[in-house]
């Protein structure tokens, strides 16, 4: 059967370098923080930020990394924060948990990501952030978001869990996801472009002060041993999976590139099936393809014939976030047609740096077979 992440083809082809790393951590001792999480810390640092100026806090996975931006936003009971209306729950669910309420936008079907130009008509005066997705590896657009954001006084974050690596071009030269919010966040869930071999998440921000305030609250707001200011959480990044983190970034760069020659492919073979929308990567981004999702006529059979083939297909996402049983309170009453015509829809095919050329064509022939 092909493998539709390629988790374990990953860890043997760089087996030895992430053996040493794992069995370095183990000899030493160290299991929390420690200097594994200070270097990878600085890593992602220079690799996120083309000037070096940020701020890097690791934490213990991508939803923690959500809560601890708000948080560090003091947003709270009463306040309102704009999101999207189709992503993971995490990214609705962390605004909740803090008291909040999200504010649901519909989105573009050409990248599914938010609808900027539905925003502006929702910001209140208690709205107190925008928080965006960037969904399925591609950006969303972060500088015309900032643009809104500071133009109505309130903070962008990004949520990034999908976008490590993916770059946008604004303002004359290319910037990384994550570098371009008042506060971005990621995922190092196994199956990220990035991942580690558990759990594990990062929060960045060129404020310092915002910087702070983070490491304060991942670690029980404990700013000195066993003094608390205000209430916080664990959310610490142990040293295992920083070891493996800092390896994989050595590397990710040529991932990224392999990710992109499969999504090539696809692009080319697939392109003739009227029955299919394929992605739509803007001119003005480059993609780190944490997913390829296609819409797709008759997904649910499409879904089937494959499964029966021995291709593996998954659906991001099958439930709208303002249709989730637990925003029933909210009672939302706006339309979401984008997002629930994607949502019964969309497919994503098998992507990952270790497909074969002979099962890409085993794939896109398949599709091809099933719309005939």
């Amino acid at each position: 059967m092909i493998d539709f992440a390629g988790l374990k083809e990953d860890y043997l082809a760089h087996k030895e370098v992430l053996d040493s790393a794992i069995f370095s951590v183990l000899n030493s001792g160290n299991f929390i923080m420690g200097e594994e999480v200070s270097s990878l810390e600085a890593e992602l640092k220079k690799y996120i930020f083309d000037d070096n100026q940020g701020f890097v806090i690791t934490c213990s996975n991508g939803t923690s990394a959500l809560y601890l931006a708000l948080r560090a936003l003091d947003i709270k009971e009463g306040d309102e924060v704009i999101t999207s209306s189709f992503s993971f729950f995490a990214s609705a669910e962390m605004i909740a948990l803090v008291g909040a309420k999200p504010i649901f936008v519909d989105i573009d079907l050409k990248d599914f990501n938010l609808n900027i130009d539905l925003i502006s008509s929702l910001i209140t005066p208690r709205t107190k952030a925008i928080l965006g997705v960037s969904l399925f590896g591609q950006a969303c657009e972060l500088f015309r978001l900032k643009q809104i954001a500071h133009a109505n006084n309130i903070a962008l974050i990004e949520d990034g869990a999908q976008s490590f690596g993916a770059q946008i071009f604004c303002q004359d030269k290319w910037h990384k996801s994550l570098s371009l919010a008042d506060i971005s966040t990621t995922s190092f869930f196994p199956a990220k472009p990035l991942g580690c071999f558990g759990d594990g998440g990062a929060i960045f921000t060129p404020h310092e002060h915002i910087a702070k305030r983070i490491a304060s609250l991942r670690i029980h707001a404990q700013n000195k041993r066993y003094h608390h200011d205000e209430i916080g959480i664990s959310s610490r990044l142990d040293a295992l999976q920083a070891a493996i983190l800092h390896q994989k970034l050595s590397y990710f760069d040529e991932m990224i590139e392999k990710r992109n020659a499969i999504a090539k492919h696809y692009l080319t073979t697939l392109g003739h099936i009227e029955s299919v929308k394929l992605p739509n990567i803007s001119s003005h981004k480059k993609s780190v393809f944490a997913q390829f999702s296609i819409l797709a006529q008759k997904r649910d059979a499409l879904q089937a014939f494959l499964k029966d083939r021995g291709i593996p297909t998954a659906i991001h996402y099958p439930i709208i976030l303002p249709k989730q049983k637990a925003f029933s309170y909210l009672k939302t009453k706006e339309n979401f047609d984008n997002a629930i015509y994607a949502s019964q829809n969309i497919l994503s095919l098998p992507i990952n740096p270790y497909l074969s050329i002979n099962e890409l064509r085993y794939i896109t022939q398949s599709i091809g077979d099933f719309y005939g």
